[in-house]
């Protein structure tokens, strides 16, 4: 039976591709930036999806999560999955960290160790109340509702006064089933945009700048967002590398999505730890920092 030092994680939809779009073919890009930095440090590398029957988890030492951007809609499957797999091999990030991460109630840790959040109301599955007693509890004007266990904008939405009752309808059968987050919404977002701050075993590497295209408040490309080189301020990275720090255990890699709160102070959108989008394609010297801190892993 073969064995690799690492598999990079992918899911199917990303795999073995004839005909890849633009989308694809930037995924692709990507694990194989990834690939090839491993490949240098002299290590086995394979690329496999996360619920290929026909691979043997126990054949490999790291399985490298990458572009698994499934795993929200399936996650039932992915979660019994991670239980399945986790004991054969060694997560990056660890199982801990990918279990707290899946789950947004994480801002709360956040804020409790000191990071700047969102104002956020974390609603429980089943609760009764309606978006518009939410509103008049918090008085917020703009708002923000999403799952709890999301990604890629999944039932992402903006709420104003004048829409809030629009949105009533699928916020009852969202509620019904999962946990959600009622929060307000950061106007920065579509004048500035959002940075993405990438983090390598708690050290700064390079960041990224997202924008929303025009009438749009969500920067994933998916909605027609557009990316951009951008050079962070020291401020900036030292609240990037605060995020991780307080972090347990310390990510292997993370990103951190960071904005401007109305007192243009930096707060944090959600911090990546699972699968996050690191631009390499941006910064190519990325791939091998994160091939540099797997190598030490392997190395012990």
């Amino acid at each position: 039976m073969k064995k690799y030092d690492v598999v990079v994680l992918t899911q199917k939809g990303f795999f073995e591709q004839e005909n890849p779009n633009w989308y694809v073919k930037q995924v692709l890009q990507e694990d194989e930036l990834v690939k090839q930095a491993l490949e240098r440090k002299g290590l086995k590398v394979i690329r496999t999806y996360w619920d290929n029957p026909s691979f043997d988890f126990s054949t490999t030492k790291i399985v490298l999560f990458r572009t698994i951007w499934d795993y929200f809609h399936r996650f039932d499957e992915f979660s019994k999955w991670l239980d399945e797999t986790k004991d054969k091999t060694t997560f990056i990030n660890s199982p801990e960290l990918i279990r707290w991460n899946i789950d947004k109630h994480y801002l709360q840790d956040l804020k409790n160790k000191g990071i700047n959040i969102p104002n956020t109301l974390f609603i429980k599955k089943g609760d009764k109340r309606e978006l518009v007693d939410l509103q008049r509890i918090t008085k917020w004007n703009q708002i923000v509702l999403k799952p709890a266990v999301s990604g890629a904008g999944r039932h992402t939405y903006k709420l104003t006064l004048e829409n809030i009752e629009q949105h009533e309808i699928i916020y009852k059968k969202l509620i019904d089933k999962e946990d959600m987050l009622f929060q307000e919404f950061q106007e920065n977002i579509t004048e500035k945009g959002e940075i993405a701050f990438i983090v390598f075993n708690g050290k700064f590497s390079h960041a990224i700048l997202k924008k929303a295209k025009k009438g749009e408040f969500k920067v994933q490309d998916d909605f027609g967002g557009t990316v951009h080189s951008y050079k962070p301020t020291k401020e900036e990275i030292i609240f990037a590398e605060k995020v991780v720090s307080v972090c347990e255990p310390m990510p292997t890699y993370a990103r951190v999505d960071v904005m401007q709160d109305k007192n243009n102070q930096p707060i944090i959108g959600e911090i990546e730890l699972i699968e996050p989008e690191l631009w390499f394609r941006y910064y190519p010297p990325a791939a091998d920092l994160l091939s540099d801190a797997i190598l030490k892993i392997i190395n012990g």
